[in-house]
């Protein structure tokens, strides 16, 4: 079978030297390999539950590991081995635990169910305020002027906190058919983090083998990037947590406000989630507050004011830095979206899982930029 040399020329001119063209036969085999393994689904089936089953022990470990290898490694440089510092860190970790066993928890038990109890009694004062509110003259003229009904915006807010209610209740029935796979984590986080802890510096070369030899630096130089970024944010949003939360303990305790503790721990808790954290954080607070007194709450703006302005002018800057250089309105979209999608899991790890990519992505896109010789004045950056 003879072929024209013309055509071949023709083929490779407007088919095999045509990037757009490529590009199109490059998004079709990716549709065709996602539809392929969509309707094959069932054959990764063990694959989800062999991740299902070992993502949150490693991720709890790994968490742990970034908040305490600094002091590993400290006492390292000292002449310290690492396996005694880390026996040292159980020990100690296990002596802090006990004493939260033994005075803390009973004492935030003992405020919950306090909370618990009184929260009909908060929910009736609510309704009252409200009928106060809505029956007063100056309202209705509001009403008729801007032509809204309150107590129908009132009813729809109710019918909506019922079906969040709803939802909540699912969600904790969720999560109790999955106490097992939680005590299983919990229990395994000890073991992986201490392997963590004492080989972890082994892991990056180990896993540089599996790649070819050109491939090492330039990977490596991707991990330590990803490293920093983690270890960073980390170890800021858990010290900021820790600091927002004594903060808010110390000026509740001070402004008399009741339910302190447990509210000064939720505070700190929701104060993981960035930006979006602290207005969670004062809903509940605001509740009591109203429900107290005017003067209660006045005082308890007060509080919420210093505390923000000591975390954004003083803390945050000092512990955090600008180490993962994303835009607060980015990040605020990613929590929501990581949200809808992966639910309150996603809203923990939305933060560092966007700063991996970012680095991923950043790479090669520069690697595109050398291959594809579509920018002028490419170099290829050597790692430092």
């Amino acid at each position: 079978m003879n072929f024209n040399p013309s055509k071949i020329d023709i083929f490779k001119k407007f088919i095999l030297n045509n990037r757009f063209v490529i590009f199109l036969i490059i998004l079709l085999l990716i549709g065709l390999n996602i539809l392929v393994f969509k309707k094959v689904s069932f054959i990764f089936t063990p694959i989800v539950v062999f991740f299902q089953t070992v993502v949150l022990p490693i991720v709890l470990s790994a968490i742990f590991y970034y908040l305490f290898v600094p002091i590993v490694d400290y006492f390292e440089r000292k002449g310290v081995k690492r396996i005694y510092s880390i026996i040292v860190l159980y020990l100690l970790i296990i002596g802090i635990l006990t004493i939260l066993i033994v005075s803390v928890i009973p004492l935030l038990r003992d405020q919950i169910m306090r909370l618990i109890v009184s929260f009909p009694h908060l929910v009736i004062d609510i309704e009252r305020m409200i009928e106060q509110v809505i029956g007063s003259q100056f309202l209705n003229e509001v009403q008729q002027t801007l032509n809204f009904n309150v107590s129908d915006l009132a009813i729809q807010v109710s019918n909506q906190a019922t079906t969040i209610l709803n939802s909540t209740f699912t969600g904790i029935g969720n999560i109790i058919g999955s106490v097992s796979k939680t005590i299983m984590a919990i229990i395994t986080v000890p073991f992986i983090l201490f392997y963590l802890l004492k080989d972890g510096k082994k892991l990056p070369d180990y896993i540089l083998k599996f790649l070819p030899t050109l491939m090492r630096s330039h990977t490596f130089t991707v991990l330590r990037e990803m490293n920093k970024q983690i270890s960073s944010y980390i170890r800021g949003q858990i010290v900021v947590s820790l600091c927002i939360g004594l903060l808010m303990l110390i000026g509740f305790l001070i402004i008399g406000l009741d339910y302190a503790p447990v509210l000064a721990l939720i505070a700190g808790f929701t104060s993981i989630v960035p930006y979006l954290g602290p207005a969670i954080a004062i809903t509940p607070a605001l509740i009591i507050a109203i429900v107290t007194s005017p003067y209660m709450l006045l005082k308890l703006i007060i509080v919420w004011t210093i505390v923000q302005l000591i975390e954004g002018k003083l803390i945050s800057p000092q512990i955090m830095g600008r180490n993962l250089h994303i835009h607060p309105i980015t990040i605020i979209f990613i929590i929501i979206i990581a949200g809808n999608l992966f639910g309150v899991v996603g809203i923990l790890l939305a933060v560092p899982g966007y700063a991996i990519l970012k680095v991923i992505t950043t790479h090669l896109f520069e690697y595109f930029k050398i291959r594809s010789q579509l920018y002028e004045d490419t170099k290829i950056e050597q790692p430092k």
